[in-house]
């Protein structure tokens, strides 16, 4: 089976760019250019030594000891926490970045759900003197005020998106829109393995430094450059195609993605898609959707704004189908817990959607003598003022 995308946009049966005309001219332009750009030596040249000494990659790769105690199997951390901005969406921001700029874009678009992908925008915006212009939904704002101050501090614009939920979803919609409006001079930095074809694969590309530096980083450590699992947190999808991205091919390495049960995965307040999404599209690409009988979007839910997205990405659908994935839910309580263990067990605060992910190490199954890695998306920052109405920490 190949789990690579194919020349028509497509993972199985998922995929594609089902855009409205105004739009087919960026997407196409994008689309016949985006490999050709991004594999030229003075682009990569540009990019790589961007990540190393404004990122600060390679990113570590811990060996968690007490963790691993814990759960009685060989528990490293890909340390995406440890990036500028706090997680591993500047990766991906800095070289699109760099891509816009080569095809002579002035004005960037951006949507963001947790804020992570807006700030990381917003930087590498700052950083090329571009127009920033940030999408997000108005519960996101007050959710995750300190990633909105740090946005319009690096000089963003912050455009609220008050239709439907208000959250990751109407932003994106509302991201799309100012590009059919703006198609000449704008470009659209998609933070997530979502969307038309080619961001999905574009996106994953760009994160896929995460597993490159895995299997270097493992050579080193374990004496072999793969792992028995890899496990990540899944919303559109990012950072789990960018661990998944260099053992996607290798089926001795099992790939666990985790998702936001949010109340329970019944409940109807969940963000589970794997469980209960149906075939269809949304925001430009085929993809497994939680929706009704009638193929309205249902609202998804999850205390984690990162996880809080109906969809997943075209890759993350076919993983599932195909069965190359694992896929783990869950709930909101489970997260918080996660990082109360984190904190305590190894003094590291993790993002509540990394939190998911470790949540779900013991339903994975290691044995003692297995290497799991997991990839810490994100660090806790932006998550403070929930954990401390959650937790009542008073200050003593």
């Amino acid at each position: 089976m190949k789990y690579a995308v194919d020349d028509n946009g497509f993972y199985g049966k998922f995929g594609g760019a089902y855009v409205p005309e105004m739009l087919y001219p960026n997407v196409e332009e994008l689309r016949q250019n985006y490999l050709k750009i991004m594999y030229e030596p003075a682009f990569q040249e540009e990019l790589q030594g961007l990540l190393k000494d404004y990122v600060g990659r390679p990113t570590p790769l811990y060996f968690a000891k007490r963790l691993s105690e814990k759960y009685n199997t060989k528990i490293y951390l890909k340390r995406e926490d440890l990036n500028h901005t706090g997680a591993h969406k500047i990766n991906n921001t800095m070289g699109q970045i760099l891509l816009a700029k080569r095809l002579g874009k002035k004005r960037i678009i951006a949507e963001t759900g947790a804020g992570q992908h807006g700030v990381a925008t917003a930087t590498v915006c700052a950083l090329m003197g571009l127009e920033c212009i940030v999408y997000m939904g108005e519960v996101d704002i007050e959710r995750q005020a300190p990633n909105v101050a740090r946005m319009k501090m690096l000089g963003a614009t912050v455009v609220p998106a008050i239709s439907g939920s208000r959250t990751l979803k109407d932003a994106t919609n509302e991201a799309i829109r100012d590009w059919i409006n703006n198609p000449e001079n704008t470009y659209y930095i998609i933070g997530s393995v979502v969307g038309p074809h080619p961001y999905p694969d574009m996106v994953t590309r760009f994160q896929a430094v995460i597993s490159e530096e895995m299997m270097a980083q493992l050579q080193e450590k374990e004496g072999r450059d793969y792992p028995d699992y890899v496990v990540a947190c899944v919303g559109g999808g990012s950072n789990a195609a960018g661990a998944f991205y260099h053992y996607l091919d290798r089926p001795e390495v099992k790939l666990v993605a985790v998702e936001a049960a949010g109340m329970g995965i019944d409940s109807g307040e969940s963000a589970a898609t794997s469980v209960l999404g149906k075939e269809g599209v949304i925001h430009g690409s085929r993809t497994l959707l939680m929706q009704t009988e009638d193929g309205q979007v249902v609202e998804p839910y999850s205390i984690s704004a990162g996880l809080d997205y109906p969809g997943v990405g075209p890759l993350h659908a076919h993983l599932h189908q195909s069965g190359r994935a694992i896929f783990k839910s869950i709930t909101d309580e489970e997260a918080l817990q996660a990082v109360l263990e984190l904190t305590k067990l190894e003094g590291i605060i993790p993002a509540l959607e990394s939190a998911h992910a470790l949540a779900a190490l013991d339903r994975i199954g290691a044995k003692p003598d297995e290497v799991v890695v997991l990839n810490l998306s994100g660090r806790g920052d932006k998550d403070l003022a929930t954990y401390l109405k959650r937790f009542h920490f008073d200050g003593e």
